[in-house]
């Protein structure tokens, strides 16, 4: 298993994916192991990492027409052909991987996206505070689909905070 997070954390709540999947690598040990990758805006460079896997979780904000802060968990199966986040900073984003595979004759992972409609799209490093209030709540559902997944989760002793990742992440 593997889970990447997605997201320029330059355009606001775009960078939550990968705010997400640090809080989750810092905060929380994973039985049996997983792989935790910060996809940033690698887009295509994340070819062999689709291409490698057997069962991919992405979280990534999604563009749909829906009250900001609404969650989405999407098999990837449903947006082969459409992309996520057409047009953004990471325009040949992971999907497209998928795509690529596909049109390769390729075997293709199992793989979902747990996506988050996003607030604000715009250059701060940051989260809008919808975004910010709707974390808890995201990371839990991420939680439960790992467990649903049979991986076994456990909340490390010394934890990060949401504000701590942002920052680090920035540097």
């Amino acid at each position: 298993m593997r889970v990447v997070g997605i997201g320029n954390i330059l355009q606001k709540d775009d960078g939550f994916g990968v705010y997400a999947s640090t809080y989750l690598k810092e905060n929380y040990n994973f039985t049996p192991k997983i792989e935790i990758i910060n996809g940033g805006v690698e887009g295509i460079n994340l070819f062999s990492v689709v291409e490698q896997s057997n069962r991919i979780l992405i979280l990534d904000t999604i563009e749909l027409n829906d009250t900001p802060s609404s969650i989405y968990l999407i098999p990837v199966s449903e947006l082969n052909g459409y992309g996520l986040n057409s047009g953004g900073a990471h325009e040949i984003g992971i999907v497209q991987c998928f795509d690529m595979l596909e049109l390769q004759g390729k075997p293709l992972p199992k793989a979902d996206i747990l996506g988050i409609v996003p607030q604000e799209i715009l250059f701060d490093i940051a989260l809008s505070d919808l975004l910010r209030d709707s974390f808890d709540l995201y990371i839990k559902t991420a939680l439960r689909f790992l467990e649903k997944e049979g991986i076994e989760v456990s909340q490390k002793d010394k934890t990060i905070s949401l504000e701590e990742i942002i920052k680090e992440v920035a540097k």
